[in-house]
């Protein structure tokens, strides 16, 4: 079992840059593939980022590729989550999680645990 804090979220003018944080708890985390995803209001649940269990593996959504960084240390066994270039459809509830796989998954269903969610915002 993996529970999942989030921690960075904020308020930041476009252009701007915020790294988020999710804290794991639980001795399996090395073996947990991380995600991140966001939910903006009104729409579903997307996929952002995720990294496999070494670190050695990403995959991200083409809306964030090359403004966002995804990273871990198994040994703080927090994941990291770098945005930068922010921009206001940028602007959702962005979630941590984790799947009991070794590789980045970025379907939402392979994903068992969930964080409670940080807000970021992102102003024009």
């Amino acid at each position: 079992q993996v529970q999942l804090v989030e921690s960075g979220g904020g308020l930041v003018q476009a252009g701007g840059s915020l790294r988020l944080s999710c804290a794991a708890s639980g001795r399996t985390f090395s073996s947990v593939a991380m995600g991140w995803f966001r939910q903006a209001p009104g729409k579903e649940r997307e996929f952002v980022a995720a990294i496999g269990w070494s670190g050695g593996s990403t995959g991200f959504a083409d809306s964030v590729k090359g403004r966002f960084t995804i990273s871990r240390d198994n040994a703080k066994k927090t994941v990291y989550l770098q945005m930068n270039r922010l921009k206001p459809e940028d602007t959702a509830v962005y979630y941590c999680a984790g799947a009991r796989t070794l590789v980045p998954e970025t379907a939402l269903h392979e994903y068992d645990y969930w964080g409670q969610g940080t807000q970021v915002t992102v102003s024009s």
